[in-house]
């Protein structure tokens, strides 16, 4: 049964993506919203005859009034475009990889664009086999996954099963990567957000690679729920078909087989069958040319099935546990539009490279391929916010501190309810002066609010502030007591805890928002390197910099072939020693001798990213 979508337009995709920031859009309610609970009553209904016995009819963690917002409370905060990957397709509407909190990121992006979804969310199988990266962001917030067993993987798993449900289209399906500790668990809770009935298959993964065992049957499989948004859905039948072997009756000889009641005949598909619902596809061995590093990594063959039954060219794809990218790099090859998200900055870095070094290999192979975008959500990178243009800077200021970006009055940037906000130069060397201070005070004298409603109020944002500019506001302050011209003005710090109480307000027993709304150096790369045989040379990145208080540097990743655009060479993306720690040192024979350009990229675990790059002589 194959369900066409008949959606016009890609509303993801599409949108703002130039500049520095990207405003979340407005998300309004109707009278028919696609985030709602299904009306099951019937299903639910307790019987008569054992009298009341209570039912739990909705998801874990769900609120009548507030929905999954009273235990992770809404922060709109805006996507900073930190880089465009460029294919020589600018035209095209660029792809989407974000570094966030995904039930964030999520909130922000617009109801019924998503063709299909698959996610591989962390198993509920122990900490250690889920925290991959070893990012600060990462290790947080398994923590908090099972705080609490099973309830509380569940709430948090529940909060962002029900954003993608409002996400996907009409048509479009969503597939859960889970094994045997919480499959079952899930799939109840799938089918209170999803509808009991919604449910398309419980596939089987099967595999034989992987332990053994003499006291139990080892346990070789995983499971896939596939969960389809309505009545209508994907199922592209031919692009999977299998030959019929082994099926006992339905070969390929073409004389079929006969049904003796009716006397039809079933004649084979050409194409052979559709498979069943367990899937013989093997994992990833170790020495895989498919494996970039990391122990959980799936195999294409698993994703591009997905892909073609549940999507067609030119449909998007979103997965919001990105890994190290496997979903989305199948995706592009295939020719779909993607959305891509993770909580580690290393898994965005990684990804990011596999994309763009399967395009270079690609080359002349593949269709046209949209650029993608690479962008933040809740803590951002400090030096390439302070290289925006004033315009943008001041937009993505004002939007992350909850005011609107409004220039009704020379002098006044935007305002926070009533208050007129001044928000300083980007250049982090710029400080706030003194005449600036009195310029600020003199544009909030003319405004109307000043002159009939007595508002004096107003608030500078600023990366710092000199001391003259501190003075001034204190002068202007000191008038309340002697003359009615006073103006009373906050002076908040960009990169402080002031700057984000409106975010960490929102901070509940079951949400810890301390984290958003921070900002990141680059760490300070520095490369020595030296010859130790023809063509072949050692690199070590052990003196870099790391400017984040706290941080330590997490993943080294090597072009030896550097050409404007960063795509690590096969094998040095993600690195690690014998104590799962990252390498500092590389050593490579380059293919042939003269000059080539080079360049190293290095991440610390608070998320700062630096590149470093050089031209050498090869002997």
């Amino acid at each position: 049964m194959a369900k066409k979508d008949n959606e016009k337009k890609d509303k993801t995709i599409s949108g703002p993506v130039r500049g520095d920031f990207v405003a979340p859009p407005e998300i309004a309610d109707g009278d028919e919203r696609s985030d709602a609970l299904p009306a099951q009553e019937e299903f639910w209904r307790p019987p008569t005859r054992f009298g009341s016995v209570p039912v739990e009819k909705e998801p874990l963690g769900w609120d009548r009034r507030k929905g999954f917002r009273k235990l992770f409370p809404q922060v709109m905060l805006p996507f900073q475009v930190v880089e465009r990957v460029q294919f020589g397709h600018s035209s095209l509407a660029p792809n989407r990889l974000f570094w966030g909190d995904n039930l964030h990121v999520m909130r922000q992006l617009p109801s019924e664009s998503i063709d299909l979804i698959y996610i591989d969310p962390p198993f509920f199988s122990g900490r250690n086999y889920n925290v991959i990266f070893g990012d600060q962001n990462e290790l947080r917030s398994f923590s908090d996954i099972w705080e609490g067993g099973m309830p509380g993987y569940l709430i948090w798993l529940n909060a962002r099963l029900y954003e993608m449900k409002r996400l996907l289209k009409k048509t479009g399906s969503i597939y859960v990567h889970c094994d045997h500790h919480a499959s079952h668990y899930i799939k109840v809770e799938m089918d209170k957000i999803f509808g009991y009935g919604s449910l398309r298959n419980e596939i089987i993964w099967c595999y034989r690679q992987g332990g053994r065992s003499n006291v139990e049957f080892p346990k070789k499989h995983d499971v896939l729920l596939w969960y389809s948004k309505g009545s209508n859905w994907k199922f592209n039948a031919d692009a999977i078909r299998v030959p019929y072997e082994g099926t006992g009756g339905f070969q390929t000889s073409g004389k079929g087989v006969t049904n003796k009641a009716t006397g039809t005949t079933y004649l084979p598909n050409p194409l052979g069958k559709v498979p069943e619902d367990w899937w013989d596809i093997p994992a990833l061995p170790p020495m895989s040319s498919e494996r970039i590093g990391y122990p959980t990594q799936k195999p294409q063959a698993l994703m591009e099935r997905i892909i073609k039954v549940a999507s067609e060219q030119g449909s998007v794809v979103a997965d919001f546990f990105t890994g190290g990218g496997t979903t989305v790099a199948v995706a592009q090859r295939l020719g779909r539009r993607w959305i891509a998200c993770d909580q580690s900055r290393v898994a965005v870095a990684i990804t990011a490279d596999r994309l763009t070094r399967q395009v270079e290999e690609k080359t002349g192979k593949m269709f046209p391929v949209p650029d993608f975008t690479i962008e933040h959500w809740g803590v951002y990178e400090a030096r390439r916010l302070a290289d925006a243009p004033p315009e943008q800077f001041r937009a993505f200021v004002l939007r992350s501190f909850g005011a609107v970006f409004e220039e009704r009055e020379e002098g006044i940037h935007g305002y926070k309810g009533a208050i007129p906000v001044l928000v300083g130069e980007p250049d982090q060397k710029k400080a706030v002066t003194a005449a600036d201070v009195q310029t600020f005070a003199n544009a909030m004298r003319k405004t109307l609010r000043y002159k009939q409603d007595n508002l004096r109020d107003g608030i500078i944002l600023a990366w710092a502030f000199r001391p003259d500019a501190v003075e001034a506001a204190e002068r202007l302050r000191r008038l309340e007591q002697t003359d009615l011209n006073f103006i009373r003005l906050d002076m908040i710090r960009i990169d402080s805890a002031r700057f984000r109480e409106h975010v960490t307000a929102l901070s509940t027993d079951n949400a810890d928002y301390e984290n958003f709304l921070t900002f990141v150096q680059p760490p300070r790369v520095e490369v020595g390197y030296k010859r130790i045989a023809p063509r072949t040379y050692k690199f070590d990145v052990s003196e870099t910099a790391v400017l984040n208080t706290g941080a330590k540097i997490i993943n080294v990743q090597w072009d030896f072939d550097y050409d404007k655009r960063f795509s690590s060479t096969q094998g040095y993306s993600f690195v690690r020693g014998s104590k799962k720690e990252p390498e500092l040192q590389a050593q490579y024979e380059f293919p042939a001798v003269g000059k080539i350009r080079i360049a190293c990229k290095v991440q610390d675990d608070i998320g700062g990213e630096g590149l470093w790059t050089a031209e050498i002589e090869v002997r």
